[in-house]
């Protein structure tokens, strides 16, 4: 094996290994090499005499952000998964998970156990949260700084790479979540090896990613070759990018384009469909558009919209970015047209927000009640189950597994899990811990609330609080909210009129005071009583001739109309003609 290393401006570079220090020879292009290094070998590189610093492409981080690199060898992993393909993205049913809470272990290993759930759901689709090692023992992932080492409280590349196959042995995809717009700032040592980062552009994390200064060519390679890397050596089928809107690149060809174009590359030589998923919060459409139309032929987005609209919605809340929804015009628009805010003015960010989704289908977007950052970021990581009646938690899971989009589910969401998802990290430095504390506390003082009354990101209880409580599935009334995700799932998977994505097909009819609303999706009508009492809702044209599934009983059918209890939702089947 041959250690490689971009360091431009260095005059001298050594490696340390086991306390002595090797000369590495110097390369074209600002490239260093040094021949020679076995598998498991602990390194770090000494630039000019300073270090060691750990390699910016550490494929192994055993001890941390701070310690030694390891070497790694990919091909001493049996992979058992010879000749698997990942589902389409457009049947997909996603099941986002956070290593750290998903089970008591807290590991890759620790998730193997737990699959069969998953399956037995009718979860095609695993969504990791950040896995690229980040600073301590606990966190989120978001602030990862070693982007190509698995974490290594998680069990590192071995434990990742037995994780995949374990999912694909048990026919189910992978996706990881990887952060390409800013790296934390504990562990971060990529500025002392190069052009990494640069001051033209202000961030929220100070210097922006360097994607179209001097040097930004390597630097554009480091993040493309990441993300080839979780796809070729670790098998991983899709990549979702974080934050895709603060990757700033004015380049001709921009990066998330040509990271497209590796990715599809990739895609023909290995022989499988590989997909790229994007957080956007600029509402473009552009971005799964084609390159020949101007677009980056990404394959979905996050679809905010959806989500804000539909819990604003179920919850009355009107706080911060859900002023601009909680009417059912705004869940019939996202329902029937992807966005809404598609260029309509909004009050929260005070100007016009989004473009048109022309020409996509709903196969491009993501649609959730919850996930990570939805629950995570409210003060004390309340989830759907601790804000919302139980009739109106099946109300948000039939429009969510019926919409015609591709579903989310976040960990423990199918259960009505009790468990919140609260923001928490293990930041070795005091300093920055305590810059963190006050940040969050400032940023909840600003709308009312306590800062007294947070969780403590850095106390360990804080994480403990989060972790999945598996028995609680088995009881009521988790049993029951189980069973009623668990039957969409499986009549979205049987019923043609679910998976048809074209957003044309689908109609909204909706009575804004009387809090009703009738989704039609071709044979299939979903009638949603948003009120707390028993009421008539007429149907639209066609009469249902058979109820398929109600989250209460009493539902009754006339021929013009359906009597449903309240909070209550029923699914027909409709006379195609």
């Amino acid at each position: 094996m041959n250690l490689h290393l971009w360091a431009p401006n260095a005059r001298q570079v050594e490696v340390e290994i086991a306390g002595s220090r090797r000369a590495m020879q110097p390369l074209t292009g600002g490239w260093w090499q040094l021949t020679a290094v076995t598998h498991g070998t602990d390194y770090g590189f000494l630039l000019d005499g300073e270090g060691p610093f750990p390699d910016p492409r550490s494929p192994w981080q055993p001890a941390g952000v701070h310690g030694p690199s390891r070497c790694l060898d990919h091909h001493r992993f049996a992979w058992g998964d010879s000749g698997w393909q990942a589902p389409p993205l457009a049947c997909a049913i996603i099941e986002e998970i956070h290593i750290g809470t998903f089970t008591p272990e807290g590991t890759f290993a620790g998730a193997i156990k737990h699959l069969d759930h998953l399956v037995d759901l009718g979860i095609t689709h695993v969504e990791l949260m950040p896995v690229a090692e980040f600073p301590g023992e606990r966190g989120w992932g978001y602030d990862g700084v070693d982007l190509y080492a698995p974490h290594h409280a998680y069990g590192g590349p071995e434990g990742l790479k037995g994780l995949v196959d374990a999912c694909h042995r048990k026919g189910l995809a992978v996706l990881l979540d990887v952060v390409y717009n800013h790296l934390g700032p504990e562990g971060n040592y990529l500025a002392r090896f190069g052009p990494y980062f640069t001051d033209a552009y202000n961030t929220p994390w100070g210097d922006a990613v360097n994607l179209d200064r001097a040097g930004s060519d390597q630097v554009r390679d480091f993040f493309i070759d990441n993300a080839l890397m979780w796809l070729r050596d670790y098998h991983i089928d899709g990549l979702r990018i974080d934050a895709v809107h603060a990757i700033i690149d004015t380049s001709a060809l921009p990066f998330l384009e040509q990271l497209h174009q590796a990715v599809q590359g990739l895609a023909a030589q290995l022989g499988r469909h590989l997909v790229l998923i994007a957080e956007n919060d600029r509402n473009d459409p552009r971005l799964m558009g084609s390159p020949q139309a101007g677009g980056y032929g990404l394959d979905a987005m996050w679809n905010e919209d959806f989500h804000h609209a539909l819990h604003s919605v179920l919850t009355g809340e009107k706080g911060g970015y859900y002023q601009d929804f909680g009417h059912l015009a705004d869940l019939a628009k996202a329902l029937t047209q992807g966005l809404v805010y598609d260029g309509r003015y909004s009050q929260y960010r005070q100007q016009r927000h989004g473009r048109p989704p022309s020409g996509l289908s709903g196969r491009h977007f993501i649609g959730f009640l919850q996930n990570h950052d939805q629950t995570g970021n409210r003060p004390h990581g309340e989830r759907s189950a601790q804000l919302l009646s139980e009739g109106l938690l099946h109300i948000g899971a039939a429009l969510l597994m019926t919409a015609p989009f591709v579903p989310l589910l976040f960990q423990g969401e199918e259960w009505a899990a009790s468990t919140p998802f609260q923001y928490f990290t293990d930041h070795q430095d005091p300093v920055l811990a305590q810059k963190v504390r006050e940040g969050r506390g400032n940023e909840f003082a600003a709308t009312g609330i306590d800062p007294e009354s947070l969780p403590d990101p850095q106390d360990q209880n804080t994480f403990e609080a989060c972790r999945l409580n598996w028995p609680e599935r088995k009881l009521p009334p988790h049993t029951h909210m189980l069973a009623w995700h668990k039957a969409l799932i499986g009549l979205r998977r049987a019923t043609p009129a679910l998976t048809d994505d074209c957003l044309a097909r689908s109609n909204v009819h909706f009575d804004e005071d009387a809090r009703w609303l009738l989704l039609e999706r071709s044979t299939i009508l979903i009638a949603c009583n948003l009120a707390q009492a028993r009421q008539r809702i007429p149907y639209p044209q066609r009469q249902p001739k058979q109820l398929l599934l109600a989250s209460r009983t009493g539902a009754v059918l006339e021929d013009e109309a359906i009597f449903m209890p309240g909070e209550s939702v029923a699914i027909l089947a409709v006379d195609p003609s």
